[in-house]
């Protein structure tokens, strides 16, 4: 099985589906929703009218996020054009992921969706899928007028091959970057986004419309001083599983996680070295990894153990397909058990934070 085909979300809409588990990712959406009103407006004033705006969301998994991100940015362009007399604009919807992606669930929600839309009267919109990996050609030349793509680009298309050397692994007893990593590991780690980030922006280069916009958000970080990462954690939790033999030590040392949470330094060097798109914007803020719970749990008060077991939960739905593929199944119980425990004494001596980073790209000519 490659890489690529476990790089997808947990499917359907059971307890630890994606679908069931993924507020804190609907908090991103609704705070960048609140940076593309502020922007667009700036954006869209010398741009052309458009009568049909052609929208890609790219990595949008399953479950209810993805139509929201497409209500959003169908009453923005809605509200934009008005003030600007534009008329009603059509929208042609295209949802993209990788081919194992579970687009039935959204499909489901297609209906409701539609006739909400149409209550709303905010224009006609046609909705398609289009799988495959956005490491690559997706859409004809100067096709879509709007790209955007949520808490996907900090996922790499690969784990670093480079990080044996003599038949040992580098990072041994890791499977991420740590405070034991040495330097090649980090740069190895670095490398891959390069190209991969590269690669992203040659391929939407020419999939844009000469006017197009490009709307990124994904988890970077600070610097290199402090690294506490969901992923660290779990490779401690692998580590403990190793000592007690539920999991063998050379599947751990073997397993490198693939993502990368850039410096911000470092994403515009990545675009200006690229040279085909003019970074108009770059915000960033930072959100705890329980953001959302109380919002979901509104009937209690909000403790450690239900922080932990909400992160814990969160995170399986996005890590298990890949965890799987490496460890097996028989063993993801007790190692999301194993890590809603570390992370209940976890939350209570460490402010745990992603840094997000949110891009507005135009299209150099």
């Amino acid at each position: 099985m490659t890489k690529e085909n476990v790089l997808h979300m947990k499917g359907g809409v059971g307890e630890t589906s994606y679908a069931k588990n993924s507020s804190l990712q609907k908090k991103v959406i609704m705070k960048v929703k609140a940076i593309l009103e502020e922007n667009m407006i700036l954006i869209m004033s010398n741009k052309s009218v458009k009568s049909c705006w052609k929208i890609a969301d790219l990595g949008c998994s399953s479950g209810p996020n993805t139509l929201l991100f497409v209500s959003n940015i169908m009453n923005i362009i809605r509200k934009i054009n008005m003030k600007l007399n534009n008329g009603k604009p059509v929208f042609q919807i295209y949802l993209n992921d990788v081919f194992e992606n579970d687009f039935n669930t959204i499909f489901k929600l297609l209906p409701d969706f539609y006739q909400q839309e149409r209550e709303k009267n905010v224009g006609e919109c046609f909705i398609n899928a289009t799988p495959g990996n956005f490491y690559g050609r997706l859409f004809p030349n100067n096709y879509i007028d709007f790209f955007h793509s949520s808490y996907c680009l900090h996922w790499l298309s690969q784990a670093p091959k480079n990080l044996v050397k003599n038949e040992e692994p580098l990072n041994k007893g890791n499977i991420y970057l740590s405070k034991t990593s040495p330097p090649s590991v980090y740069e190895a780690y670095f490398k891959q986004f390069e190209k991969d980030f590269n690669y992203f922006l040659k391929s939407r280069y020419e999939e844009l419309s000469l006017d197009g916009v490009m709307a990124l958000t994904f988890i970077g970080r600070e610097s290199h001083d402090k690294i506490i990462s969901v992923q660290g954690i779990v490779g401690m939790v692998l580590n403990e599983m190793v000592q007690e033999g539920l999991v063998e030590k050379e599947k751990l040392d073997m397993f490198d996680f693939p993502a990368y949470h850039p410096t911000e330094e470092e994403v515009r060097q990545v675009i200006e070295a690229e040279g085909s798109f003019t970074l108009r914007i770059v915000k960033t803020f930072k959100i705890g990894w329980d953001a959302n719970l109380q919002e979901d749990v509104t009937d209690y008060v909000v403790d450690s153990k239900m922080r932990g077991e909400f992160i814990a939960k969160y995170h399986r739905a996005v890590y298990e397909p890949i965890l799987i593929a490496s460890f097996g199944e028989n063993v993801m119980d007790e190692l999301f058990s194993r890590l809603a425990k570390m992370l209940v004494k976890l939350v209570e001596i460490e402010t745990l934070e992603f840094t997000n980073i949110v891009l507005f790209l135009t299209k150099d000519h």
